[in-house]
């Protein structure tokens, strides 16, 4: 029999029974459906990051508190201070800027509405080592930073937080913890960060963050921009060497403080996304030889309700391997025809999460391998009942009832 009649004859026995062919293939779209939209969480997640990273440039070096230990205890003591950021750019041959930054989240009052957001003490600088732009207004100065002036630069979402159009914030006075601020600048908007949102923040002196409203010169992390990513591992030297000499730490005692650059920052989260993506493809891929079964199931099914056709097929003089390419046919299509329903299905639930805040990113490896591997459960949960078939005997199957 000529391979086109017999792809013929085995698309017509799935036309025959259309809801049975539907929920044999519902398995196998609800698996890639599943497989895309999960693996289109982790791209997003992973092209998100990258972007931003990038976007803050190779060149920065974020320095964060590490373990002090006493003995064999971790003192768990955070000895960054503005005075080891002035000891950073102090040394000057390869740093071009430098910001502190100390955060935390306080009651904000403005009119008469109130709102728990994150307020954040920085130096002038850290706008540019952060890639942030003005909507309207200005940055706070070096000369107000140092004064000690109550002045604040607003993201671009926190009027949401608090009932206000944002631009109205700019010019009047906030209060934060008992103390008046002076709006002097909105930033533009930069977009959510996974659960973070730099929109929401409020930015101040950090000379006033310390004295005036947290009381404390402990800040949680150091911004350092190198002069060029070629001068990273100087940079990372000089500060090295800065803030041991600063904290007092003896040659050979152990730093309380890591250096990290955005590459492997980059690097950490990528792997950690790439784990992440790995768990939940795989939990959708059991979903996907669950499906897989019940199409060997059914398949089996239809070689025993077929055995007389199978028979008089056989009869007529088809070969054994017409009739193992009818069902193997027949598998394909169901599976091939599934993966197609739940790529589509896949990417219109990325796209409706992208349209709800999510990042979402489809990309073409995903439905190719998703295509690919419909292919590989069909030809692999085909062959068994294909070969039944196949080597039905033809008198036997003509006799069946």
């Amino acid at each position: 029999m000529l391979i086109g009649e017999t792809i013929q004859v085995a698309l017509a026995a799935i036309r025959v029974n259309k809801l049975r062919s539907f929920l044999t293939m519902l398995g196998i779209i609800i698996g890639i459906a599943a497989v895309i939209t999960m693996v289109a969480l982790g791209e997003g997640a992973s092209r998100m990051v990258q972007a931003q990273l990038q976007a803050l440039g190779t060149n920065v070096l974020t320095v964060q508190p590490g373990q002090q230990m006493f003995g064999r205890v971790d003192r768990g003591e955070n000895r960054l201070t503005t005075r080891g950021a002035e000891a950073i750019k102090a040394e000057g041959r390869s740093i071009t800027a430098v910001s502190p930054e100390m955060n935390r989240r306080l009651q904000v009052e403005a009119g008469l509405y109130n709102a728990s957001l994150n307020i954040v003490g920085v130096w002038p600088e850290y706008f540019g080592l952060q890639n942030h732009s003005l909507a309207t207004g200005r940055y706070f100065t070096e000369g107000e930073e140092r004064g000690r002036r109550r002045v604040a630069v607003v993201g671009n979402k926190v009027g949401e937080r608090l009932n206000t159009p944002t631009m109205s914030l700019v010019g009047t006075n906030i209060r934060v913890r008992g103390h008046t601020f002076e709006v002097v600048g909105m930033l533009a908007e930069k977009g959510q960060q996974g659960w973070f949102n730099p929109d929401e923040n409020i930015f101040i002196p950090i000379s006033t963050a310390e004295f005036r409203v947290f009381g404390t010169d402990r800040v949680n992390a150091i911004y350092v921009q190198a002069s060029s990513p070629a001068a990273m591992d100087r940079t990372i030297a000089d500060i090295d060497r800065a803030l041991r000499r600063e904290h007092r730490l003896r040659p050979g005692q152990a730093s309380d403080f890591n250096v990290r650059d955005q590459a492997s920052l980059l690097n950490t989260f990528q792997e950690t996304t790439e784990t992440f993506t790995a768990l939940l493809a795989g939990i959708a891929f059991v979903s996907l030889v669950v499906g897989g079964i019940g199409i060997m199931n059914i398949m089996l099914v239809s070689v025993t309700e077929r055995t007389r056709e199978i028979g008089v097929r056989k009869a007529l003089g088809a070969k054994r391997r017409d009739v193992l390419l009818q069902f193997l046919v027949e598998a394909l299509v169901l599976c091939i025809a599934g993966g197609a329903l739940g790529v589509a299905l896949g990417m219109g639930a990325a796209r409706i999460m992208k349209d709800n805040g999510w990042n979402t990113a489809v990309a073409p490896d995903s439905i190719v391998m998703a295509l690919a591997f419909s292919a590989a459960v069909g030809l692999f949960f085909g062959i068994w009942p294909a070969r039944r078939a196949a080597r039905l005997d033809p008198i036997a199957s003509i006799r069946y009832e």
